[in-house]
């Protein structure tokens, strides 16, 4: 792949209240777009709205990171809620989040789910299509979403008039099929400083990544996510953008 752009996001405001679990400062001096939590699996207003004045403040493009509700497990269990109360509560945690991005001068300007809802809407149509309808009756125009290609919820995306983003993730390890594999699986996080670069770099240049069981998996990524919640997180991003730069991509907001 000669000469390629990539968007770097990480998950931002994963905090509540004066617990702080993510290094919004630090990371935000690195990423191109931040993924903000908006009070269902973590984040408040008073974070929502401090994160959002930094990232207009650093030219940081402003997502919201939409999730099932459940502060106690961090958004990471699994949840069965009817469609039209998940579909009203992303519209709900979207239009909260626009409030603070307004009021720094910007806008959101995508929309991610986060945890046990990002995985469950990559098979689940019905998950999907409720995340989609969210959306729409937040955004005043067709707002981007991030996933994993071929998922549920790009599918019901692209239904709904929305563009879709692919996404991959540098340091989390994917099966066979192209998903991710479960948390609660040996190796599922990738802490490896030396692999995740290395993974980082497959991503933007080659446009794949190697499977738990070995095999390539083809991904033409436009966004790579690195978990603002892994311990170390500020100084990987650091040096996964020091590395890509370095290879000659070019780190810059997807359009």
């Amino acid at each position: 792949m000669a000469n390629p752009t990539i968007d770097l996001n990480a998950d931002l405001g994963e905090g509540f209240g004066r617990w702080q679990l993510t290094d919004d400062d630090a990371l935000l001096s690195i990423v191109t777009s931040a993924n903000v939590a908006c009070g269902f699996h973590a984040g408040d207003p008073s974070t929502m709205r401090r994160v959002c004045a930094l990232a207009a403040e650093r030219g940081v493009r402003i997502g919201a990171q939409v999730s099932y509700r459940d502060l106690a497990g961090f958004g990471r269990r699994a949840m069965d809620v009817p469609p039209r109360e998940l579909a009203d509560e992303i519209a709900y945690q979207i239009g909260a989040l626009e409030i603070f991005a307004r009021a720094a001068g910007t806008r959101v300007a995508y929309v991610k789910p986060h945890g046990a809802l990002y995985n469950r809407s990559v098979h689940d149509a019905a998950q999907a299509a409720a995340v989609a309808e969210g959306i729409t009756l937040a955004a005043d125009g067709p707002l981007p979403v991030l996933g994993l290609p071929g998922s549920r919820l790009h599918e019901a995306a692209r239904a709904a008039g929305l563009p879709v983003i692919v996404e991959a993730f540098a340091d989390r390890a994917y099966t066979a099929a192209g998903t991710l594999v479960p948390r609660g699986e040996p190796g599922a996080v990738v802490s490896d400083p030396d692999t995740v670069v290395k993974r980082a770099l497959g991503f933007a240049r080659d446009g794949a990544v190697t499977s738990v069981d070995g095999r390539r998996i083809d991904i033409e990524t436009r966004s790579l996510c690195l978990h603002g919640d892994t311990p170390g997180a500020a100084e990987l991003a650091r040096r996964v953008r020091s590395e890509l730069a370095a290879a000659g991509v070019r780190l810059a907001a997807f359009a």
